[in-house]
């Protein structure tokens, strides 16, 4: 089964966007050379994919994951919770950059959009796949592949550099540091094994590589006429939102 994984969750991911026709995809083939140079950074996240497929429940990862949990019943040997937390810091990254007008790639509410059709394109994956494959998690609890919590804060991490990598690089880059800290967390928490975690991050990347791609609902946006609306994050100990700032 693990020989099949990596194909069906590829084709999983490309076949919805096959429905675009055939002039979709000649013009995919025949972009500029900036939209030949998108195309080639699919082939990272794809290789993620591939790469954490072939490990799911080899040996490689069972020996890391030995070298950590002794698969005694008793509490395992770290508990840091702050993953729950670091997920939703891109998002704040995000907001807070355009409450601070970092120049971006975008407006807010498309930044908004992107935001959203990307996690819901990368949590029905994600969901897809705990479910087909049924894997355990090395906790023995059920739906380990992929890791929701690592495909859902890559995908976060993955439109903050969408919008700020010609701008502001390095502010770019910072999302993916912290969601590499995660995706690692995941596995010391005993949550995930590494192949979770590693297609998680590929499908979070790929997914929304692909969105910014073919900018699904490009001309929709109410609010872009209207610069004294903007969104600030806000987040503490026992929530996690946004609301609008309306300036008169």
């Amino acid at each position: 089964m693990n020989y099949f994984k990596p194909f069906l969750l590829l084709a999983i991911l490309v076949l919805p966007y096959l429905a675009q026709g055939q002039q979709a995809l000649d013009t995919l083939v025949t972009q500029s050379n900036k939209n030949k140079l998108k195309i080639k950074e699919i082939i990272l996240p794809a290789s993620i994919i591939l790469v954490g497929s072939a490990l799911s429940g080899s040996r490689l990862e069972k020996k890391l994951k030995n070298s950590l949990h002794d698969g005694t019943v008793r509490e395992i040997d770290f508990t840091l919770p702050i993953d729950d937390i670091i997920q939703y810091v891109p998002i704040v990254e995000l907001y807070t950059a355009d409450l601070l007008k970092i120049k971006s790639k975008n407006h807010w509410f498309d930044q908004t959009k992107y935001l959203a059709i990307a996690n819901i394109i990368t949590a029905s994956l994600t969901h897809t796949g705990k479910r087909l494959f049924n894997k355990q998690r090395p906790d023995g609890s059920n739906h380990a592949f992929p890791s929701g919590h690592t495909s859902f804060s890559f995908t976060n991490a993955s439109v903050l550099y969408e919008e700020f990598k010609d701008t502001a690089t390095i502010f770019a880059y910072s999302g993916y540091a912290l969601t590499s800290l995660v995706g690692s967390l995941r596995v010391v928490n005993n949550k995930h094994w590494i192949s979770d975690v590693l297609v998680g991050a590929g499908l979070g990347i790929l997914v929304t590589k692909l969105v910014y791609h073919f900018e699904p609902l490009k001309n929709w946006n109410p609010f872009k006429k209207y610069d004294n609306i903007i969104l600030i994050p806000n987040i503490n100990t026992q929530q996690i939102g946004m609301y609008f700032k309306v300036k008169f």
